[in-house]
C-alpha cells in the first residue's frame, strides 16, 4: 500500500478549531477520513516550526491520497503538503532500471 508523509500548518481558522476541539478530536477526524478510504494511519505528530503536524498514512492507491488532499486544502483549515514514502527495495528497484536521458548541453 503506498505510504505518504503529510505536512500541515494550521490557518487562523484552524487553530481555533483545533483549540476547540483538541488534539484527540484531530486525530479521531483524520483515522476517520483515512480509513474510510481504506487507508491507515501509521503515525501522528503535533511540531512546532514550519508545520503544526506531521502524518504518516497507507492508501490503497494515490487517488485516495489526491482526493483527501483536496477535500482538505478546500476547507481552508489547512496547507499541506503529501509526499510520497518510498522503502528501500523500491529504491534498489529503481536504482536496476535502465533509463536512456541526456543531461542538457551533454
Amino acid at each position: 500500500m503506498p505510504k505518504y508523509l503529510i505536512q500541515a500548518t494550521y490557518t487562523q481558522e484552524g487553530t481555533k478549531g483545533l483549540l476547540k476541539e483538541g488534539a484527540s478530536g484531530r486525530r479521531a477526524a483524520v483515522e476517520q477520513v483515512v480509513t474510510g478510504l481504506g487507508g491507515r494511519v501509521e503515525s501522528m505528530y503535533f511540531a512546532f516550526g514550519e508545520h503544526d503536524v506531521v502524518i504518516i498514512v497507507d492508501f490503497p492507491d494515490p487517488i485516495s491520497m489526491a482526493a483527501v488532499s483536496l477535500t482538505v486544502k478546500a476547507s481552508g483549515a489547512l496547507h499541506t503538503r503529501a509526499t510520497p514514502l518510498l522503502t528501500l527495495d523500491e529504491i534498489d528497484e529503481a536504482a536496476r532500471r535502465q533509463v536512456a536521458f541526456r543531461a542538457p548541453g551533454a
